[in-house]
């Protein structure tokens, strides 16, 4: 059998990677093996490992890698032990490839363990831009750290190959997480307020805001903007999630914690929201409001629009529905204002996705049947 390995480190990579390992589990060609590390395994950050359990995907290994800071230094730490701790992984799972998706210090550390061991790598989302933050430059390693590329769009592709990679193991698949719109029953309203306490208002909006690590405005600085805004917002319902474990976010989730208590009648804040009620609330509020990807990728497939914020999203293909701004307040609320105007409705109304159509995981399947097991992890440099 071909024995594939699959790494998440986060709640939102694991919602992307879950139609994927679904499909893998379903076939007979393939073992899966699911390792789990980051902020799955923190009390402070849900404990999100639980919803893979609640999902019956069996665990094959746990890393804790995260440590009781907030910090660069923190982070750089938290990588030797993701190291320390795929050496073993690896070696006890045999892993014929491993699958890696995104861009964060986790999944680089997993491509770099793996290159020793001479385990190769496919790598989800390459060649994609995202100024704003230092996943950029290790989206760009993994790349070179891989032998196989599942991009979400032609331009991205052509990125990639630039990178000196072999055309023939670059393929457009499209982005993975539309498969869980195509595929997910979502919740309607009421079923979304009976689970969540959340009752939707006339207007509502979506806030996912996480540190932006290469701006320089700190990420509570950019998120206290935010939130001035959003307090003169009497008559909306806000839905806030928590920010990830980069270093700046326990900043930012101390705000969020300390608007709710002023606002507990029309805001609401989630640890994690989970795959199912996070893509109904997307589907439902008027806009997504932060610097999160899915505000650009998952967004637009619902016609929803996106305030996206500062520079963490900077350099993507952005789809109509979008409005990008500064990071300070009349920025944002100018962005607000231009929400409803009636030209950008109007446009709204027309949006089109530029991430695909929902049946990534499926191509990605096709492409392994076709590649002959173990694959040689030998390659050259591509010259254009």
């Amino acid at each position: 059998m071909k024995k594939i390995c699959i790494l998440t480190g986060t709640r939102a990579e694991y919602g992307l990677l879950k139609p994927l390992l679904d499909a893998l589990r379903r076939s007979r060609e393939f073992k899966t093996d699911l390792i789990v590390t980051g902020s799955h395994l923190s009390p402070e950050f849900g404990l999100t490992w639980k919803e893979i359990q609640k999902d019956r995907i069996p665990i094959s290994e746990k890393i804790d890698i995260l440590l009781s800071s907030d910090s660069a230094s923190g982070t750089v730490k938290s990588m030797g032990l993701a190291l320390l701790g795929l050496a073993d992984a690896y070696a006890r799972l045999k892993p014929h490839l491993v699958i890696l998706l995104g861009d964060r210090y986790e999944t680089f550390c997993a491509a770099a363990a793996a290159l020793p061991l001479r385990i190769p790598v496919a790598h989800l989302h390459g060649g994609e831009v995202t100024e704003g933050a230092i996943d950029d430059a290790f989206r760009h390693a993994i790349t070179k750290l891989s032998l196989l590329h599942f991009c979400s769009c032609t331009s991205y592709r052509r990125r990639i190959i630039q990178l000196g990679e072999d055309p023939r193991r670059v393929f457009v698949t499209g982005a993975i997480g539309l498969d869980n719109i195509r595929n997910l029953k979502l919740l309607t309203k009421p079923e979304f307020e009976k689970q969540t306490g959340f009752i939707f208002k006339k207007k509502n909006f979506l806030v996912t805001f996480h540190p932006a690590t290469l701006e320089n405005a700190s990420a509570g600085k950019q998120f206290a903007a935010l939130l001035a805004v959003l307090e003169k917002q009497k008559e909306c319902g806000i839905i806030i999630t928590m920010a990830n474990a980069d270093a700046g976010g326990r900043q930012i989730n101390s705000l969020a914690v300390n608007f709710i208590k002023k606002y507990p009648h029309h805001a609401k804040v989630f640890t994690s929201l989970g795959r199912q009620r996070y893509l109904s609330a997307l589907k439902m509020v008027d806009a997504v409001i932060g610097n999160s990807s899915s505000g650009i990728i998952e967004a637009p497939s619902f016609k929803t629009a996106t305030i996206n914020i500062g520079d963490r999203q900077r350099g993507r293909i952005m789809a109509e529905s979008i409005i990008s701004c500064r990071p300070f307040a009349a920025d944002i609320s100018r962005a607000l204002d231009r929400l409803y105007s009636s030209e950008f409705q109007a446009k709204l109304k027309k949006t089109r996705n530029p991430y695909g159509n929902g049946r990534a995981a499926q191509k990605i399947i096709s492409i392994l049947q076709a590649i002959k097991f173990p694959p040689d992890t030998r390659k050259k440099f591509f010259n254009l």
